[in-house]
């Protein structure tokens, strides 16, 4: 059944039977092409590298070696060197350190890479970056903050002993609330702690005392999100289910309960799992429109190419060495895939002007989703004003469960078959 369903929405929204990735790694001056229309783009920098495995997350990572990070260290900066012509002038409005664990390069060259982007590009943003409780002493917390970083995103996943050690985490309830606290107090503008919900044998008091005690804690924002399973991590391999109805019904009644705590405590949605106190800017990592990916399996979109680097560190590292291009695998987006995706990104952000639209595609929304749009409206997942959508968020709880069903198995797909091969001849979604 959710097979049927993925194939029938991919078809209705995009005209497609399926996505082909292929072996097909742009050419410098299909790049330099490229950017000639771009005036200004996002940048992702990936760092793999994490001190263990937790068994529920599926992004690419693999254990810490002095030797490999070293090497992958001076391998970004060829990559850096290698966009940094085609980029030019252009401005960067958005600056994202994600992993893996960013902090295990902390005093190990992250720093170096910091400076050698803000030397090769025109960064005209913040620097929002990924890190571990376990790394946010005061001396490092200092030494963050000198980087540059102004939003810092912080890895909690749970306030209760017993779904810390479900999920493998390494630190106490103890030990992650004084992180967090020294963070608050660190003179970021945004706080970030990542939390589940709805885990194994959670209760809802538990959830609730979660709210409660971030909150108490100060964070600027918290991105709660439900466990979401992939076939190819440790927890999705013990052939656990995320879904179903009795599932679905129990993460909506916990989401329910944060929405009402952070609602009452001055917080409001600013992405479809994320609540940020007013009048805070947010910690943002996923929804930029355009943007290159640097490192490892990095992802770069650039309006009608989107591609994505080897996921191994050794590859990346070696293709560089070499003078190749890390890129593994790319897809040529038709004009109908670049609007779905555009549009569905706008929608994760909850909220949207239609003059975007037109700005980006020449014609205004309504013209091509203006029906969809009514419909989604008479369901009261969104509000439409006439010049700006607003997700509900009843809206924002069944866009994840949609995307439970379709993209999920996409993803699975892609970083799964990537990490079991380095260069795949072809990736089909």
């Amino acid at each position: 059944m959710d097979q049927l369903i993925r194939r029938s929405l991919l078809k209705f929204l995009t005209g497609e039977r399926n996505i082909v990735l292929a072996r097909r790694p742009p050419t410098r001056d299909q790049l330099r092409t490229q950017f000639e229309s771009i005036p200004s783009l996002g940048l992702y920098l990936h760092i793999p590298f994490c001190e263990q495995i937790c068994p529920y997350c599926p992004y690419n990572k693999e254990i810490y070696r002095s030797d490999v990070a070293a090497a992958y260290v001076q391998a970004v900066a060829r990559e850096v060197d290698f966009y940094a012509d085609l980029v030019g002038d252009r401005a960067i409005t958005s600056f994202y350190i994600g992993g893996g664990t960013p902090t295990t390069l902390l005093h190990r060259g992250l720093a170096g890479i910091v400076e050698r982007i803000r030397g090769a590009f025109n960064l005209q943003c913040d620097l929002h970056m990924e890190s571990h409780p376990n790394h946010l002493s005061a001396d490092n917390l200092r030494a963050i903050r000198s980087m540059g970083v102004d939003h810092v995103s912080i890895g909690v996943e749970a306030l209760a002993e017993r779904h810390l050690k479900t999920l493998h985490r390494p630190y106490t309830v103890e030990g992650v609330r004084a992180a967090v606290g020294r963070a608050v107090s660190a003179g970021f503008k945004c706080v970030n702690v990542d939390v589940m919900f709805a885990l194994p044998g959670q209760t809802e008091q538990e959830v609730e005392d979660t709210g409660r005690a971030l909150v108490d804690l100060g964070v600027d924002q918290v991105a709660a999100y439900p466990l979401f399973l992939f076939p190819y991590t440790a927890m999705g391999r013990n052939g656990a289910r995320n879904h179903g109805v009795v599932e679905s019904f129990k993460r909506r009644t916990m989401l329910r309960i944060l929405e009402s705590i952070f609602y009452n405590s001055g917080y409001e949605r600013t992405s479809t799992w994320a609540f940020t106190k007013r009048g805070v800017p947010r910690y943002c990592s996923v929804t930029v429109p355009v943007y290159i990916g640097l490192g490892a399996s990095g992802g770069s979109y650039l309006r009608d190419l989107f591609y994505v680097n080897t996921f191994g560190a050794a590859e990346y590292i070696k293709a560089l060495e070499e003078g190749r291009t890390p890129v593994a695998l790319s897809v040529e987006m038709s004009e109908r895939m670049q609007r779905v995706a555009w549009l569905y990104w706008r929608i994760y952000e909850t909220k949207f002007s239609k003059a975007d639209y037109r700005q980006r595609f020449g014609e205004p929304i309504d013209g091509d989703y203006g029906r969809l749009l009514r419909l989604l409206e008479l369901a009261k997942f969104l509000e439409d004003d006439g010049e700006r959508i607003v997700l509900s968020d009843r809206g924002a709880f069944w866009l994840h469960a949609l995307q439970d069903i379709a993209s999920i198995d996409y993803i699975s797909k892609l970083w799964g078959t990537s990490k079991e091969i380095a260069w795949p001849e072809e990736v089909v979604l």
